[in-house]
């Protein structure tokens, strides 16, 4: 009996589930029928105003000719008119004087017969009727003012609704990502004449492949892009790969997005570790501030930290970032760095591959050294103090000044003093390189052999800095990396 009843209550369930997914089907159908009324409307309402507009143009068009007719018509009726006019006087002068001739000729006084006949021969002379050109002025002819409407008729006899922009395809192979830029390119299974401008959508992504039914970022929207490429500019890599889809529009309808096509983004992102930081350091995100009241932290709240679960360590923007590269910091509590090593880590090792990042910081702080270090770095170690660190350290304690130190050696450097500096790391090959962010200029190169994983490493007095990770190794640094690879900025006895 019971086996019966759980039957049927399923049956009940299904039966209700089946009966709410048809009345939401329903209610779907309903929506498109309301859709559809509305949308016809709409795009026969759009119909009857392009042809508005068209009846308007051929109006207007027609009243501008037939306006320049009549200009044509009335200039050669006054040309006609004033030639006729001057004609009919002088033909009217003309009969005068014949008349006048062939009375004196019939005359039989010889002695007004001279002076008579050289009268009218100097009338002759003077009769407008041989002053007159005997050619009109105008032409009659109007041909010139025809029209052929046979090419015209036919455009418009071929006017027909718009239709659907094919669907694009990017093109994978010529996709380029570098110096933190992504450009995509894509092409029309054929020409289209018609396509007005493209939409590009692209968003940030963990997942290699197709988009997901659920993703953690957004699509972002590039409209009115009028050529069949796009670059995307000033980018940070804070995710593995970016998906791209495009859509062809014309003026009156968009397409069908184009197939997702996902591109790797490599690039190095870390976070700083503030479980190592120096009590005097103040670590928020990717920013550091030196803070004088720090080292009197009682020790009841070093020991609150170091249970903390909100620590970089635990959180939940650690736990979704996490690689396998990024281990989780010994270093809270009584392991952060302290006494005058004011000093921070990254919390992602470098144990392969080209890394770059950059650092901006303060020009007037006391002190500051960015480099690398090994997770070895003694909790009372300076950067540059010890073998197991590499840096470029600026001093202006008394006076200013630029150095690249490791293992309590230094060399000084002989060059202007950027506010912005950019690292760059090849592990294999034991390069640790310096530049001018800015002008990509070199500052300093270490060669030496990792032994083991290194990790970013920052130390400053009296003065703040802030770092910028999810960045691609710049093409110039690469190029310079490859002319200067037989050539060293070091010195020995710094490596």
């Amino acid at each position: 009996m019971d086996d019966q009843k759980e039957s049927l209550r399923k049956i009940i369930t299904t039966l209700a589930l089946k009966n709410e997914e048809i009345q939401n089907f329903i209610c779907c159908l309903k929506q498109s029928l309301e859709n559809l009324e509305a949308n016809s409307n709409r795009v026969q309402e759009d119909l009857e105003s392009e042809f508005s507009s068209l009846h308007a143009v051929l109006d207007e068009l027609k009243e501008g000719m037939v306006t320049r007719i009549k200009q044509e018509r009335a200039s050669r009726t006054y040309e006609l008119q004033s030639q006729l006019s001057a004609c009919t006087k002088a033909l009217e002068s003309s009969e005068e004087l014949l008349e006048l001739a062939n009375q004196t000729l019939c005359s039989s006084e010889n002695d007004n017969f001279t002076q008579a006949a050289k009268e009218i021969k100097d009338s002759v002379t003077m009769a407008p009727a041989f002053r007159l050109s005997l050619k009109a002025k105008a032409s009659d002819s109007m041909n010139h003012m025809m029209v052929d409407f046979t090419q015209e008729r036919n455009m418009l006899q071929a006017i027909k609704f718009l239709p659907v922009p094919a669907t694009p395809e990017i093109l994978v192979a010529e996709c380029q990502v570098f110096d933190n830029t992504v450009t995509v390119l894509w092409t029309l299974p054929e020409p289209d004449s018609k396509i007005d401008h493209y939409i590009l959508e692209h968003r940030r992504t963990n997942h290699d492949g197709p988009p997901r039914a659920r993703e953690d970022y957004p699509w972002m929207v590039v409209e009115g892009i009028k050529e069949t490429e796009y670059t995307l500019t000033g980018l940070r890599f804070d995710t593995r790969y970016m998906t791209f889809r495009v859509k062809a529009c014309n003026k009156a309808v968009a397409g069908e997005f184009s197939e997702p096509v996902t591109l790797e983004t490599h690039a190095f992102v870390f976070k700083l570790d503030a479980g190592s930081a120096h009590q005097n350091l103040k670590v928020e995100d990717l920013t550091v501030e030196w803070d004088s009241s720090g080292g009197k932290v009682a020790v009841q709240d070093i020991r609150k930290e170091k249970n903390r679960t909100s620590s970089p360590m635990h959180s939940p923007a650690r736990a979704a970032m996490m690689s396998p590269k990024r281990a989780p910091s010994a270093r809270v509590g009584r392991d952060r760095f302290t006494a005058e090593s004011y000093t921070v880590l990254g919390d992602t090792m470098i144990d392969a591959g080209q890394q770059y990042w950059e650092v901006r910081f303060d020009k007037e702080s006391k002190a500051f050294a960015v480099g690398v270090a090994l997770r070895s770095l003694g909790r009372f170690d300076q950067l540059g103090k010890s073998n197991a660190s590499w840096c470029i350290h600026l001093n202006n304690w008394l006076q200013q000044s630029l150095t690249a130190k490791h293992n309590n050696k230094a060399r000084t450097l002989d060059c202007p003093i950027p506010d912005r500096i950019g690292i760059y790391c090849n592990y294999e090959e034991g390069t640790l390189s310096f530049y001018n962010s800015r002008t990509k200029t070199l500052l300093h190169t270490f060669r030496t052999k990792f032994q083991q994983p290194v990790i970013p490493a920052f130390m400053v007095w009296n003065g703040s800095f802030s770092v910028q990770t999810g960045l691609q190794v710049p093409s110039i640094v690469l190029s310079g990396q490859k002319r200067n690879s037989n050539t060293s900025s070091s010195n020995a006895s710094l490596t």
